[in-house]
């Protein structure tokens, strides 16, 4: 059974303001192609909840969908997604534990429980040392890396995102499972470079 909403790829790209981080959705053209803004998404630093709204467009008149953290400031949070009306559309969470060396994410929807991680461990470990460098992990470092979320059922492929080179944050996302809704994949795109430090 297919989501209400189904977008079977996508992109994000990431704006960064001084106390606001700014996301543009926008739909993949058959060509490969930037198509259409399909969502614009804001991420308000220094809250205690992570709340990210997306919107229809830059003006910001209509709320489209959200996602919020149940608890506050916690690393292993778990964050609903909501429709323009407040109704749940589905949830994530990071797995702290696994995290610590390969980033891992739960994700549920109707029909679906998945689990995405970093593809190259390597890669991986290598932002983490990064990190860890004096005067180093500062500086913007172009690590590629791409998630892939599976279906914990199957294994089938739901969901994957893969950063491109950029100065700019900007990731390919493509959904194969459509009973993925795409509120919720892009909730979920969004979540992998707006929380991916914490």
């Amino acid at each position: 059974m297919s989501a209400p909403m189904v977008v079977p790829r996508f992109f994000v790209k990431q704006r960064i303001t001084v106390m606001v981080n700014r996301y543009e959705i926008l739909a993949a053209n058959p060509d490969g192609s930037e198509g259409q803004l399909l969502a614009f998404a804001e991420q308000k630093r220094m809250k205690l909840k992570e709340e990210v709204v997306f919107f229809a467009d830059p003006s910001k008149n209509r709320r489209v969908f959200s996602f919020k953290a149940r608890q506050r400031l916690d690393v292993s949070a778990e964050h609903d997604v909501y429709d323009e009306y407040g109704n749940v559309l589905g949830y994530f969470s990071k797995q702290f534990g696994a995290s610590l060396l390969r980033s891992t994410w739960n994700l549920s929807a109707p029909g679906i429980d998945a689990v995405g991680q970093e593809r190259r461990p390597v890669i991986a470990i290598l932002r983490r040392l990064w990190d860890f460098i004096p005067y180093v992990g500062d500086v913007w470092v172009p690590f590629v890396f791409h998630f892939d979320f599976v279906d914990t059922a199957t294994g089938a492929t739901v969901m994957v995102s893969e950063r491109k080179k950029a100065i700019r944050d900007r990731y390919d996302v493509t959904v194969p499972d459509p009973r993925l809704d795409f509120r919720v994949a892009a909730s979920m795109a969004v979540a992998l470079d707006a929380l991916q430090s914490r």
